[in-house]
């Protein structure tokens, strides 16, 4: 069979069955059962499906997935998170967009901590949304800063998403998590900017009022007890892992204890939710696993089919140069996130992006924080990222969805801003990788 005959069986089927309301990682399963018997050799080829399932998901690079999950769960169910924005508004006092700037800093250091990006919106949306509709802020300048901040979690250790994205593409998971702070930080640090401009020249999008008088020392009594102390886990899982006194998943049991002593000292931690917390991370992690199965053996049967040595030497022919093949997979990558979620466009991407990007010559890392950068985006592309429906599920009922598309916007535009600045200029991605110490 003709390789373009193979891709066009392959990816018609994984459409056809996403397209009928199946679940992404039972979608890939069922194409790799038919790509197995046409590919792999009938039953030695179910066999050889079987053996790819156990492999991918017995190794030790994995193991950060469930740990960092965990961590961020138990910040979420313990309601130290909660504690953590209350002390981050107490601290920000007469500013330009007091609130939108609240939900920026806190929701940045939360995705120091928790590294996900669904419950940092629902947590800011609940939390802070009620109180800027109240003050009569703009729902763009409401939903937005949130939608926006939502995404970081992404980039930010402990990134789950980072660690599946290293594994499936065979990069180096420390350097890789490493690599997202800076251009995490940078995002934060633009939409900061920008909200202080927009409100400065147009106040009537955050009305300004006067917050509650405090005493200078009332304002960062919280911050140093329930922030401070919660940074030192960002401290501890990125430190070891820079300073090479602990691998990834080593930093990751670090962070994930650090999170229980926390809640411990804060007499925060009950049996309920600490039972909710492993729960939910039970569930994210299955369907993680799920995922890694399906992708390893669908990018097999790609490779027996012929599917991507045949693209590569297309690809080639037509002779593009590196910056204008990496501008072709990011544009593809943000078309395919306004219509589908992250995790399908990897596991549809990645087995022909990757050949490409290493024949190329990119720097793994760099391209890697690229494309954790494109994900973070499609998380808010309209008409169907994922972040937009939290959004919409936490928001009050007469928002439309149409003003949250809106509200997203500069905060999308932001990103992108971003995503070529690292472009532009890699060391952004690759400076603090290099730092690492290695034994």
């Amino acid at each position: 069979m003709e390789w373009y005959f193979a891709l066009g069986m392959l990816l018609g089927m994984l459409i056809l069955f996403m397209a009928t309301g199946l679940p992404v990682a039972f979608s890939f399963f069922a194409v790799n059962l038919v790509g197995a018997v046409v590919f792999l050799g009938g039953e030695a080829g179910l066999m050889q499906l079987v053996r790819n399932a156990v492999w991918s998901v017995t190794t030790f690079s994995l193991a950060p997935i469930p740990l960092f999950i965990l961590m961020g769960e138990i910040m979420f169910h313990t309601g130290m998170a909660f504690r953590a924005i209350d002390a981050v508004d107490r601290l920000i006092a007469r500013v330009p967009g007091r609130l939108s700037l609240v939900a920026v800093t806190g929701g940045t250091i939360f995705s120091t901590l928790s590294g996900s990006t669904m419950a940092n919106v629902a947590m800011l949306g609940s939390s802070l949304l009620p109180e800027m509709q109240r003050r009569g802020y703009h729902p763009s300048m409401a939903m937005g800063p949130i939608l926006g901040t939502g995404g970081i979690a992404m980039l930010i250790p402990p990134s789950a998403l980072a660690v599946l994205l290293a594994s499936l593409a065979q990069m180096p998971v420390a350097e890789l998590l490493i690599a997202g702070i800076v251009p995490g930080l940078l995002i934060a640090l633009l939409f900061f900017a920008y909200i202080v401009v927009r409100c400065r020249l147009n106040p009537g999008l955050a009305p300004p009022y006067e917050p509650e008088e405090l005493a200078p020392g009332d304002r960062l009594k919280p911050f140093l007890i329930y922030v401070v102390p919660l940074m030192t886990l960002f401290v501890l899982v990125v430190g070891s892992i820079l300073a090479g006194w602990a691998t990834p998943t080593e930093s990751a049991a670090l962070g994930a204890v650090g999170a229980v002593i926390a809640a411990v000292a804060y007499r925060c931690l009950t049996r309920r939710a600490l039972r909710t917390a492993l729960i939910e991370a039970a569930k994210v992690t299955g369907m993680a696993l799920f995922i890694i199965c399906a992708s390893v053996t669908f990018a097999q049967i790609l490779a027996f089919s012929g599917a991507v040595d045949g693209l590569l030497e297309v690809t080639i022919e037509l002779d593009f140069s590196p910056i204008t093949l990496l501008v072709l997979m990011l544009l593809i990558l943000l078309a395919l996130g306004a219509f589908i979620d992250q995790l399908s466009m990897m596991l549809i991407t990645l087995p022909f992006f990757m050949p490409l990007a290493q024949h190329a010559g990119f720097d793994l890392v760099w391209y890697g924080v690229l494309l954790l950068v494109v994900l973070e985006v499609s998380l808010t592309t309209p008409p169907f990222g994922l972040l937009l429906f939290v959004m919409k599920g936490v928001a009050p009922p007469q928002i439309t969805l149409r003003q949250i598309y809106v509200a997203a916007g500069p905060f999308i535009a932001l990103e992108l801003l971003v995503l070529i600045l690292v472009v532009v200029y890699p060391a952004l991605a690759t400076w603090l990788p290099n730092l690492i110490i290695r034994p």
